[in-house]
């Protein structure tokens, strides 16, 4: 099978570190199980998302660092899958119920368009403090990000790549889901997945994500190389 779109999320996929995690300082014991218990599917994502940020109340410029934290932490060969899918002409998107603007940096730095990415709004009053984040959007609630895939009407076929219960969820709305596990290893995620990536590089999705066509033309470009260790990666 190949895939037309490419939707990533982005903590523990694209960047080895979960936002929230980073985000927690002196909080980060009793914020990592929180953030442990809704990525396993354990606890619902409403029931953590506002509690987590009324605990840790990131400002402005903690949030802005997370973005540059994001781009350090890309996991290997990140820039250049999404630069060979790209390169393919794939429809490559993020959606994640991280904070918009760190998630907005590493979609900067990855090429893709913000109009591409979904994310948490988060809201700073006159001085930069924590003032809330967008409780209406559906990516702080669990099945969120199938609303979002839907609303997007992607281009198909469709691969969902994710570490979480929350990018399971989405499997209904796209034709495959690509369990990311080359950071952290989620039984419950990687039995209902169409496929498993469990080494700590994403050259495996342009792998699944090539044609024959698609093939032929990474052959002669700068991304023969990568599309060789991804075939090597997914056997």
């Amino acid at each position: 099978m190949s895939f037309a779109s490419i939707v990533f999320d982005c903590d523990s996929t694209l960047a080895r570190v979960e936002g929230i995690d980073e985000l927690a300082g002196p909080h980060a014991a009793e914020i990592r199980a929180l953030t442990e218990q809704a990525m396993d599917g354990s606890l619902a994502l409403e029931e953590v998302y506002g509690r987590r940020l009324d605990i840790i109340r990131p400002t402005r410029a903690r949030v802005e660092a997370l973005g540059r934290d994001y781009v350090a932490a890309l996991v290997p060969d990140a820039r250049e899958t999404v630069a060979a899918l790209r390169h393919l002409g794939k429809t490559v998107r993020i959606v994640s119920g991280g904070l918009l603007p760190a998630v907005l940096a590493v979609a900067a730095e990855l090429g893709i368009a913000e109009d591409d990415v979904r994310a948490v709004a988060i809201r700073f009053d006159e001085a930069d403090e924590y003032a809330g984040f967008d409780e209406a959007s559906p990516l702080a609630r669990s099945g969120g990000k199938e609303a979002v895939l839907r609303g997007w009407a992607l281009p198909r076929p469709a691969l969902m790549v994710g570490d979480g219960a929350t990018d399971l969820e989405a499997r209904p709305a796209v034709d495959a889901f690509a369990a990311y596990m080359g950071i952290a290893f989620r039984d419950a995620v990687a039995a209902g997945a169409d496929f498993v990536l469990r080494d700590a590089s994403l050259a495996p999705v342009l792998s699944l994500a090539a044609d024959d066509a698609d093939r032929a033309r990474l052959a002669t470009s700068p991304y023969a190389a990568l599309l060789e260790r991804g075939d090597r990666l997914l056997r």
